[in-house]
């Protein structure tokens, strides 16, 4: 190659790095598209509150849309152009899904991590009849009656699901699965003692606790949760065990990384305002805040974990 041609090459590489980088530090430009599931779902309910922070912090528009269903709501993400105007605010179901059906997307090949919003843990809870105050005697319950304990849960594949799987393999308990439709039924078989025992949201079950209805006896988050003064954690007992509901933001892969650099830092630094965790609080949410790599990294060690809970007790999703 002449010298001046390599030049040249060389002058021309270095100009689209530049011109990159420049759109980068204007974005954004124009409004910008967050998709998410249902209208009035949790995560719709996650995704405004972010929109409406970075529509603050940005100074343009941020806008939500819904789609029907999960599956269809990370799949238009993924196969959105990588510009920065089509986000994804969804929960860990993005990275779950794959791992109880076929789905149209790979959550590693074609998303780019941004920030895990926030979250919820999960609670223990067994009905005040029983002989049952903590973790530990819920252990020496079930492995002394084995079969006897039921479990209300909900459908296949659901955090609470899969919350209580991953507890009955690194316990070895047998407790007995029984699945409900519905978070209404799942509350009532439990309060009425059917159903002895259940993994539930912590947001779902205050209400029942505090009027004595169901005793919580744990909580699943790695720490002690501000959501739940003074129950310990599932892990005190059962090292290593950790479970709950995350909501996750990602843009489509090969979105620039100076883009993708501003909205982590714009959405933490919403995130970490003190107004906007107690909005969250109040939902019965924390707030985190975390780097791309760290929800990164999340995805990658529940898809391992998870991934062996869900093929050696046979879960599929779609039941």
């Amino acid at each position: 190659m002449r010298a001046s041609t390599f030049t040249s090459v060389i002058m021309l590489g270095a100009s689209l790095c530049a011109s990159t980088a420049a759109m980068a530090q204007e974005y954004p430009v124009r409004a910008v598209k967050i998709i998410t599931a249902g209208a009035g779902s949790g995560t719709d309910y996650v995704a405004r509150l972010l929109a409406n922070g970075l529509t603050e912090r940005f100074k343009q528009q941020f806008f939500v849309e819904n789609r029907s269903s999960g599956l269809i709501t990370a799949d238009a993400v993924a196969k959105s152009a990588p510009d920065g105007y089509t986000l994804l605010s969804y929960g860990s179901t993005v990275w779950i899904a794959p791992l109880l059906q076929e789905t149209p997307y790979d959550p590693v090949r074609d998303f780019a991590p941004i920030t895990i919003i926030g979250g919820s843990p999960h609670v223990i809870v067994v009905h005040p009849s029983m002989p049952i105050n903590t973790v530990k005697e819920l252990i020496a319950y079930a492995k002394e009656k084995p079969g006897v304990l039921n479990d209300a849960s909900l459908g296949n594949g659901t955090s609470t699901h899969l919350a209580a799987e991953l507890f009955k393999v690194m316990t070895g308990v047998n407790i007995v699965r029984i699945a409900y439709k519905s978070g209404a039924q799942q509350m009532t078989d439990l309060m009425a003692g059917r159903a002895q025992l259940g993994i539930v949201t912590s947001g779902s079950a205050s209400p029942h606790v505090k009027a004595g209805k169901l005793r919580e006896i744990g909580v699943t988050s790695a720490k002690p949760s501000a959501l739940t003064p003074g129950i310990p954690t599932v892990a005190e007992t059962v090292p290593g065990y950790t479970a709950g509901a995350n909501y996750v933001f990602f843009a489509p892969a090969k979105t620039s990384p100076t883009i993708v650099k501003r909205l982590n830092q714009e959405a933490v630094a919403y995130l970490q305002k003190p107004e906007t965790k107690d909005v969250f609080f109040k939902a019965g949410m924390e707030t985190y805040g975390s780097t791309p790599e760290e929800l990164a990294e999340n995805m990658r060690s529940e898809m391992s974990r998870l991934g062996k809970v869900i093929k050696d007790t046979g879960i599929q999703g779609g039941e």
